[in-house]
């Protein structure tokens, strides 16, 4: 995006929060002339400002564009090294990020494997769930 007019980013409320091994802050993405910004545009700068080698450590979500355009706020996390993001980023976000693979299972097996555990109540739930969803996988 050579033609594309500059983007600024700014940080603010920046805490470095050691027992979840990252950096978190919020940032604000001021982009006039401009719809918005691509998350893995946002990602690549991030990474330059705070001198990461690696993108895929930059989580960056609810981006919210401000009424009028111009100005985008989010929220950004950026890991230590690779084992912490893995230990504490939810999955489907490492999936977006490119860290993790996407379990694909069918519709109607993730359904029929809710419902066989409804049906049971008390102490066996946790096994029937257990049992539930390796049906599902397999």
């Amino acid at each position: 995006m050579a033609d594309a007019p500059a983007v600024t980013i700014r940080t603010r409320k920046f805490i470095k929060n050691a027992l979840l091994q990252r950096r978190q802050m919020i940032v604000d993405v001021i982009h006039p002339g401009r719809a918005n910004v691509s998350k893995a545009e946002l990602q690549e700068n991030l990474a330059k400002m705070h001198s990461v080698t690696d993108n895929t450590l930059v989580f960056l979500q609810g981006m919210q564009t401000q009424f009028g355009g111009g100005k985008t706020t989010g929220f950004c996390c950026i890991y230590d090294n690779l084992d912490a993001a893995k230990k504490f980023e939810m999955k489907y976000k490492l999936v977006r990020n490119g860290l993790g693979e996407k379990a694909e299972s069918s519709r109607k097996q993730l359904k029929e494997a809710k419902n066989r555990k409804k049906k049971v109540r008390g102490t066996g739930r946790r096994m029937a769930a257990h049992k539930a969803k390796k049906a599902a996988k397999g």
